[in-house]
């Protein structure tokens, strides 16, 4: 037997689901893609402005699954897409190590990425 509870929080995160499905943007940045929608988080490389600073995109495609269409650029739509920088923040630290044995060499280099936390506003 099924708990009601249950299907209740089911049918409800398949709505939350659809609902962001339904609108949803490929855009560029930094030199790499992210597919978004409206509401979600996404890491990027570092962007210029300050927390809480608004942000436009390139927009490189564009789809409405509720009425089914679509816009693609070529190569690009121009800025559609709006986001919200949230934090800037850096990655964790990757260290780079080269070694050659028997010449006495080597070198150990650490690095940190600088990250920017974006919420997508509008599509």
């Amino acid at each position: 037997m099924t708990n009601p509870g249950f299907l209740i929080l089911l049918l409800t995160s398949y709505k939350k689901i659809t609902e962001a499905i339904m609108n949803f943007a490929v855009i560029t940045s930094g030199g790499k893609q992210y597919a978004v929608s409206a509401g979600t988080r996404v890491k990027l490389e570092k962007l210029d402005g300050k927390e809480g600073d608004s942000v436009m995109f390139q927009t490189l495609f564009i789809g409405d699954t509720e009425g089914n269409k679509i816009e693609m650029g070529a190569p690009s739509l121009g800025e559609k897409v709006q986001g919200k920088i949230l934090k800037h923040f850096r990655g964790d630290k990757i260290s780079i190590v080269k070694f050659k044995r028997k010449v006495r060499y080597r070198r150990n280099v650490g690095h940190r990425q600088h990250f920017t936390e974006v919420e997508i506003t509008k599509v």
